[in-house]
């Protein structure tokens, strides 16, 4: 095997491992959802702050991407999860037993104080659904946005 067909391998199996590896984003136990690049996106912005978001509601349509951008103007780290209320409430048990700790989560994000965290989401079936943070205490003070997906 020449060299040039060795890269053209290498190049090969490079691509095949990244297409693999990549995954979408099956965002907090609803199989409906997914973060599309191709869809058009609406962008919204949301102030996190005092265990409460800077929006109590929101209503989206059926297939609808939204770009999130949360931006943290309190003086600790909050989260943003995206999911029905059984996700979140099996999210706020995880979440107790890792002590607020920032983790990886499809569906959501952690934003530390002072910065801003995007997450793209698309809404693909009509229903009920919440952004909750559950950091410590915080979705059982009410720090969720009750989104209405029509």
């Amino acid at each position: 095997m020449t060299t040039r067909q060795s890269l053209h391998s290498l190049a090969a199996v490079t691509l095949l491992t990244i297409a693999a590896c990549g995954g979408g984003n099956d965002a907090a136990s609803d199989a409906s959802a997914s973060t599309d690049s191709s869809a058009p996106v609406r962008v919204v912005e949301v102030t996190m702050a005092d265990i409460r978001f800077g929006t109590e509601s929101l209503a989206v349509a059926a297939g609808e991407t939204v770009e999130f951008r949360f931006t943290n103007d309190g003086e600790i780290p909050h989260d943003a999860f995206i999911g029905d209320a059984a996700a979140q409430a099996q999210h706020d048990i995880e979440m107790a037993g890792m002590d607020g700790h920032d983790h990886a989560m499809p569906g959501g994000v952690t934003v530390q104080p002072g910065a801003t965290e995007s997450l793209t989401y698309t809404f693909e079936d009509a229903g009920e659904l919440e952004i909750g943070c559950h950091q410590p205490g915080h979705y059982s003070a009410g720090m969720k946005i009750d989104v209405t997906v029509g």
